[in-house]
């Protein structure tokens, strides 16, 4: 089959576009012809390399798949031939307390596709059966592939994390990224007044379109003043940080009393400053 193989990192020169063999299907696994896949922040990182982060190179990058089951194992009893299938990104182990209690991200065995083993940027893929998701008829490949890792991390940040309530105030960063604009259409169905950031008039039109309540432009405003006034000076319930060192500190005082911010990246840079007296005064 052909798949994009990463040898060594580097620059957009390091995807190797070659041939690898079909992947082996075991009996509780599925091998998926891929349709569509995704370009995530995490296959970027993936392909750069991170300072003190080992990657097994060799390998097939891409953390999203969706697609049409081409062969299944002998135990695989869910789906058959020929069905329409989305790919589940994290593999756990499957019988740890962590996994049994519903928390299989918190496997000491958790890995995703694409980051600690051959991802979907290939013809085909092949994953546990329990990783495997029917993908309805009216979602097309391309809107499965670009929203499953997404859409899974806003909905762990909000509502396992956040327990965002309804009537209650979100404050979205970036939200003309992928897990932004998740973030948003997550908070909205969970009943909440959302505010968010972006640079773009573009990215700004796309969030009013979702649902966004108030826009803040994090280019020609400042971000901490227009929350607060946006407010009543109260201060938001949640902040979804994805962003990191830029926004942190803004993002901590910009919670009112009892607030809560969550957080899945570092862009911008992953040492930020804590000043813990908005913390505890909090």
């Amino acid at each position: 089959m052909k798949a994009i193989c990463i040898h060594e990192h580097g620059g957009l020169e390091k995807l190797i576009y070659e041939d690898v063999p079909v992947p082996d299907v075991g009996p509780n696994d599925v091998l998926v012809e891929v349709k569509a896949t995704s370009i995530n922040h995490l296959d970027l990182w993936v392909r750069q390399g991170l300072p003190g982060v080992k990657f097994p190179l060799p390998m097939i990058p891409g953390v999203d798949a969706a697609g049409i089951v081409a062969d299944a194992g002998s135990e695989v009893r869910h789906v058959k031939r020929g069905d329409r299938v989305v790919v589940a990104q994290g593999i756990s182990c499957g019988h740890c307390r962590q996994c049994l209690s519903g928390q299989d991200n918190l496997c000491k065995d958790y890995r995703l596709i694409g980051e600690h083993r051959d991802g979907g940027d290939a013809q085909f893929i092949a994953v546990p059966s329990r990783n495997i998701l029917a993908l309805p008829e009216k979602v097309s490949f391309e809107s499965a592939a670009a929203t499953a890792l997404v859409f899974l991390t806003a909905w762990q940040m909000l509502v396992d994390r956040a327990n965002v309530r309804p009537g209650e105030d979100v404050l979205i960063h970036g939200v003309g990224s992928g897990v932004g604009s998740a973030g948003l259409q997550v908070a909205k169905i969970l009943g909440a007044r959302v505010l968010v950031t972006t640079s773009s008039e573009t990215k700004a039109a796309k969030a009013r379109e979702l649902g966004a309540d108030e826009i803040i432009n994090s280019r020609s405003q400042n971000v901490l003043s227009e929350t607060r006034r946006l407010t009543d000076k109260r201060g938001v319930d949640v902040v979804f940080d994805h962003i990191g060192a830029a926004v942190w500190e803004d993002s901590i005082k910009a919670l009112a009393k009892g607030g809560r911010l969550v957080t899945c990246g570092a862009t911008s840079g992953y040492e930020a400053k804590t000043d813990l007296r908005y913390v505890f005064y909090k």
